[in-house]
């Protein structure tokens, strides 16, 4: 990406993408409960990474969201292998909470398959089109963008790794439950946050001086940045 290096705050936002996504993940296994609703510490988190990538590609562009999602995979795939690894190590006799470390860490290796497939079909299913999307709109109604993105990219990422983690473990119908439920869950959270992203778009193109727009970008998700 061109004159990257005069970004102001390109690499802040990645780095903070990623400890969220990371921390999504750490956080799955606790369940956590609002009114009538069970949620998991993922459901909570993981919808922010979207909001990232609404962020990445309305005021960077598409090769600045396609950093960012790379980035996020790997950091998400070495937390997962080296949780792995750390778990299976034996405990020393004097340390007793192996069962507790390994309830965090011993990530299921279909499940981490299926996240990290789901989430990189996902993320780059959003910034696909909301890059396309602030073409056609030449700019105008981002909130169509963030919410239209999001309906596209959580459409994909929910039905991956619903199947890919739950395919054969239940039913078509209990699957079906799963999936609704997931996506309209986070749909809702995009549209209820989309006030705040105004605010950071607005903020980041007004300090960064740009406002890019993708009209002949390479949107294949392994080219490089030139």
């Amino acid at each position: 990406m061109e004159q990257q290096h005069r970004f102001k705050h390109l690499d802040h936002l990645i780095n903070s993408f990623v400890v969220v996504l990371v921390i999504s993940n750490l956080v799955a296994p606790k369940l956590v409960a609002f009114g009538g609703f069970t949620l998991s510490g993922a459901q909570i988190l993981f919808p922010l990474t979207y909001i990232f990538g609404d962020i990445f590609t309305e005021v960077y562009g598409y090769s600045a969201s396609r950093r960012a999602i790379w980035t996020g995979f790997l950091a998400s795939a070495l937390l997962s292998v080296l949780g792995m690894a750390i778990v299976a190590l034996p405990p020393a006799p004097e340390w007793h909470d192996q069962e507790a470390f390994a309830k965090v860490f011993n990530f299921v290796p279909r499940l981490v398959v299926a996240s990290l497939i789901a989430y990189w079909c996902g993320e780059f299913t959003n910034a696909f089109v909301m890059a396309r999307m602030k073409v056609v709109t030449k700019g105008k109604m981002l909130w169509m963008r963030t919410i239209g993105s999001t309906v596209a990219g959580q459409f994909v990422d929910t039905i991956v790794v619903i199947v890919l983690a739950f395919g054969g473990t239940y039913d078509a119908w209990t699957l079906l439950k799963l999936i609704f439920s997931g996506y309209v869950g986070k749909v809702i959270y995009e549209v209820v946050m989309t006030p705040v992203t105004y605010l950071v778009v607005n903020g980041l193109k007004k300090s960064e001086g740009i406002d890019v727009f993708d009209n002949n970008t390479d949107f294949n998700p392994f080219h490089g940045e030139k």
